[in-house]
């Protein structure tokens, strides 16, 4: 087995040994700049496209809303990413790991088998839009035949591990940047335009709002791992620099796409959002449709990559002397891979809405746990912690439970669901009040943020004193006797 990998600017060629494991500071290496590489190319994809395009068809905004609307979720939602990036220099550790230090060591295991939900999710989300995408422009290859090539592409580059996967994605920043500006002057210089797509009528807050969320929830589901990247940069790097080279490389990879997404969708509304594309691209589609169906396997490497550390995570919790290393990981990942190709093979034909529903879920379920983990990280702990002790059977000063985190977190899901608006399936009594907006991850931050700051604090107040009460007790114990 091969010594870890410890940095971007390592060979590719080896297969990284390292996984949950703390990356030692005298280890590491990179800059800044592979924090915007890594989020801007493996964004710039097919199922950002999908993404963007339910600004226009499923939630019907005209061109200046889902425009608007997916710049507000972007922006917005990138901030909790990037602050979850922030993290990673300093303690060196994948973002689940780090969990424990707010959740206790057997407190965080709910988060993490929910984000390991959360990886097979977008994992199969990704095949079944890249393999549409690839069938047609090969139709021989059929929807099947594109789901495993993407597949077998993905496990292979998530074996290798983290070294490959910033290559990847540093040759598809440059590929699919160039192919998503031919896709855009090609839709609008050579193909005419219809002049309704420029129309402003339509727009409606419900549709607004959801916009937002699936272009916020884009952002919020890198959060659980964006910091498994950031961790092998050097101490030195600082959490600014860190910060605003993942923020600005998420967000422009994110819009850009969005914004085609929209496009297409606006094009041709009554269209799966992949065959919407390729009709749009008429000409060059096959370029198209192949650089971003590459691309989504750097995304999807990186999915399963974070989605087997998170599994590692949780049996290590409850055996603390699993070492997994390479041949471990590999194993894992190629579980999580057959189970991603069973669900793949056997959904219907309409997705999209599907995947709307289960970003909204999604969203939901991550939101309360992001605001714990900020709110624990920058202003309690102020980044304080001890990482040997996230490893530990106990959980050391963490604990194995962390109630009042627990709590809060269960509090900031039930909160939500009554703003919640599931297409058809489900639409809360509050969200129907408001004309089916979905306001749901608005109000999880809202209420989660401040109350575990706040039970957080007289929680320490008290056994502060309880402290101080026991010190004065001990140095004059006469005082306590009755008289």
């Amino acid at each position: 087995m091969t010594e870890p990998l410890t940095g971007p600017q390592k060979s590719a060629v080896g297969i990284e040994s390292a996984t949950i494991q703390p990356i030692p500071a005298d280890q590491r290496s990179g800059t800044n700049r592979d924090m915007f590489t890594i989020w801007f190319g493996t964004n710039v994809m097919v199922l950002a496209i999908v993404t963007g395009a339910l600004s226009t068809t499923v939630f019907g905004q005209p061109a200046w809303s889902a425009a608007l609307a997916i710049i507000i979720g972007n922006l917005v939602g990138a901030v909790f990413m990037a602050l979850h990036s922030a993290q990673g220099p300093r303690l060196g550790v994948p973002q689940m790991v780090q969990t424990k230090g707010q959740f206790g060591s057997r407190g965080s295991v709910l988060i993490v088998l929910i984000v390991v939900l959360m990886y097979l999710g977008f994992f199969t989300s990704i095949l079944i839009f890249g393999g549409a995408s690839l069938a047609s422009v090969i139709p021989p290859l059929g929807h099947s035949g594109g789901i495993l090539i993407i597949a077998v592409i993905s496990l292979a580059a998530a074996i290798w591990g983290y070294a490959l996967i910033h290559t990847y994605a540093r040759i598809m920043t440059y590929l699919s940047g160039a192919v998503l500006l031919l896709a855009f002057v090609w839709i609008f210089a050579v193909h005419s335009v219809p002049a309704e797509f420029f129309h402003t009528s339509g727009a409606s807050l419900a549709g607004f709002m959801g916009t937002v969320s699936a272009s916020a929830v884009w952002q919020l589901a890198y959060a659980p791992y964006v910091s498994d990247y950031s961790r092998y940069l050097p101490v030195k790097t600082g959490a600014k620099p860190a910060f605003w080279m993942s923020y600005w490389g998420t967000t422009l990879g994110s819009i850009l796409p969005m914004f085609l997404g929209a496009s297409v969708g606006l094009l041709l509304p009554n269209l799966d959002p992949v065959v919407a594309l390729t009709k749009a691209t008429a000409g060059i589609s096959g370029l198209v449709v192949v650089v971003f169906s590459v691309g989504v396997a750097a995304t999807n490497a990186m999915n399963l990559y974070c989605g087997t550390l998170c599994t590692i995570t949780v049996v290590q919790t409850f055996a603390p002397r699993f070492a997994a290393r390479g041949r471990e990981r590999a194993l894992i990942a190629a579980g999580l891979v057959l189970i991603a190709i069973s669900v793949a093979l056997t959904v219907g034909d309409d997705f999209t809405q599907t995947y709307n529903n289960f970003l909204t879920l999604l969203l939901g379920s991550l939101v309360p746990w992001t605001a714990v983990n900020l709110v624990d990280y920058y202003l309690i702990r102020h980044g304080d912690y001890t990482v040997e002790d996230f490893f530990r059977r106990d959980g050391g000063r963490y604990g194995l439970v962390n109630w009042p985190a627990v709590l809060c977190y269960l509090i900031g899901v039930v909160v939500q669901i009554p703003f919640m608006v599931l297409g058809t399936a489900y639409t809360g009594p509050i969200a129907r009040l408001l004309g089916n907006t979905d306001l749901s991850f608005l109000v999880g931050l809202i209420v989660v943020s401040p109350l575990y700051y706040a039970t957080v604090t007289v929680l320490a107040r008290r056994k502060s004193r309880a402290i101080s009460r026991n010190h004065r007790q001990s140095i004059h114990p006469e005082r306590t006797e009755p008289r």
